[in-house]
């Protein structure tokens, strides 16, 4: 018996509200973890990979398994992985602000991230059955603001638990919004699977997520070892060959948890290059910048996140106006437009004078305002591509390179960044006879992820001013590297999904 169209549309609204709350607590456990880093260093202690590890251990698991919560939420159910992940993102979140040393806590962020990946994979896909046409649209717009208010107010909000109840309370805070998602969840989320799924792809599983974990944890540690040690070539030399056995298991059977066919058609190329973009001239940014205003400028946890609001207000309305505009505007020329907008900022940002957070202000608005323009618009494209039935399939392919590229651009921006910093100083130091490449290369390291003090003790004769000024050097230099990867993204998105108006999603669905 089919139900009223008012019971529809109640029901409708309960799934979209229940995964739009799923969508805050994601990136708000994203951004306010690096907000609450230096309170957990203070207390906790651990070393800097320690500490790296409380936010790449989250974005590790979280984008390694996208791709298989997406072939789970075909196989078992699109409803039934959602309130999983929920359930286990509530139990991990609980258990955080329990924690009694960091790489416990580096343990339960990656079962964090295991919850987020099942809770947005099935999210994603559920509302790919409620709704069709311009509604889908527009919830995926919707969702891409709540993502765009826990971006905005996650750093604000953890900066205010942080300086009031304790960095606990951060993690606790998200428990409570994970439980009032499943209770919207829950009774009115209809259960959808794929007819013709066929089980987990093992294989594909155990090497992707092999070869991913291997890749970020090189680039983790490369700072503090050396690219040219041992211990990092051989952990970048199993990742090669994983990722070979990945690609090899994937062209052989029936149904792959990646379908690397869908990669021959340029549209779907192109979509997968927005977010990749958006790692690197925003994403990046939201623990960079909170580390460089709290342990470089000295700014407090509630100052570092007003001004970081500047970097994220824009995500609560420009991607439901990027949306509206794709009536009349190619989505590509929105989305190349705006990571140009974004470039602009990012030039701006690196000549910011570091001891006045406040002139940063305007930069962050510039970047926050281009990188929202395609940020609304990545997931509607990303589902369009393939049929409802493997919606997750699609979720999985689109949100691992959202979030396992998040993942992988913080581990190498944050090295190279160390990098830049140990160059430096090794020209500025090298008539001081008392200091060694490897006491300037924990410095650099320290000074990367934003622990000004520690980097002073190691060099005690050293003005801090100096060290504050490297880093800005380093910084701006780092911005400029990021330009250029944001502007060839633009040039790329411009080419593939520019032509016509609104027609890139309908060229993608005809080509496959």
């Amino acid at each position: 018996m089919t139900s009223p169209p008012s019971s529809q549309n109640k029901g409708r609204i309960s799934v979209l509200l229940s995964v739009c709350l799923a969508g805050i607590i994601c990136p708000m456990s994203f951004s306010g973890g690096a907000v609450a880093t230096p309170a957990i260093g203070r207390e906790l202690g651990g070393d800097p990979i320690a500490l790296n590890w409380i936010t790449n251990a989250f974005m590790l698991t979280f984008g390694g398994f996208q791709m298989i919560a997406g072939a789970l939420v075909d196989e078992y159910g699109r409803k039934r992985v959602f309130l999983f992940g929920l359930a286990l993102f509530a139990a991990s979140a609980l258990a955080l602000s329990f924690s009694f040393s960091v790489y416990l806590l580096d343990l339960l962020r990656a079962i964090q991230g295991v919850a987020a990946a099942a809770t947005l994979a099935g999210g994603i896909a559920a509302l790919a059955q409620e709704f069709d046409g311009h509604g889908r649209t527009r919830a995926f717009s919707l969702l891409g603001t709540t993502f765009g208010v826990g971006l905005a107010f996650g750093p604000l909000f953890a900066g205010y638990m942080t300086e009031t109840f304790g960095w606990s309370s951060v993690f606790l805070s998200t428990a409570v919004v994970s439980l009032l998602a499943l209770m919207f969840g829950a009774p009115r989320m209809r259960e959808s699977r794929d007819p013709d799924a066929a089980g987990l792809d093992v294989g594909g599983t155990i090497t992707f997520t092999g070869a991913l974990t291997l890749f970020t944890f090189a680039l983790i540690q490369a700072p503090a070892n050396g690219w040219s040690s041992a211990f990092v070539l051989t952990l970048l030399g199993g990742a090669a060959g994983l990722l070979v056995a990945f690609v090899a298991i994937e062209t052989r059977v029936a149904r792959p948890m990646l379908d690397l066919s869908l990669f021959r058609y340029p549209h779907f190329v192109g979509v997968q290059v927005l977010p990749i973009a958006t790692c690197y001239c925003y994403i990046v940014l939201l623990v960079l910048l909170p580390l460089r205003f709290i342990g470089i400028e000295g700014c407090s946890e509630i100052h570092a996140g007003f001004l970081l609001l500047a970097l994220s207000v824009p995500m609560l309305v420009v991607p439901s106006l990027a949306a509206t505009m794709t009536r009349w505007i190619s989505p590509g020329i929105i989305s190349g437009v705006g990571l140009l907008i974004a470039a602009l900022g990012l030039f701006f940002l690196g000549r910011a004078n570091i001891n006045d957070g406040d002139t940063t202000l305007g930069p962050m608005l510039l970047i926050g305002l281009g990188a929202s323009m395609p940020w609304g618009l990545m997931d509607g494209l990303s589902i369009s591509v393939v049929p409802k039935e493997r919606a997750g399939m699609a979720a999985g392919i689109f949100n691992t390179t959202r979030v396992a590229g998040e993942g992988v651009a913080l581990a190498i921006v944050t090295a190279v960044l160390a990098a830049l910093l140990q160059s430096s100083l090794v020209n500025s130091l090298a008539n001081m006879e008392a200091v060694s490449t490897t006491l300037i290369m924990n410095v650099a390291e320290r000074l990367a992820t934003g622990n000004l003090e520690q980097a002073k003790n190691l060099l005690p004769e050293v003005d801090r001013s100096f060290l504050a000024q490297s880093y800005a050097d380093a910084f701006r230099v780092l911005t400029y590297i990021l330009i250029a990867i944001t502007i060839i993204s633009s040039a790329i998105v411009f080419v593939i999904l520019g032509r016509s108006v609104g027609s890139p999603a309908t060229k993608m669905q005809s080509e496959i």
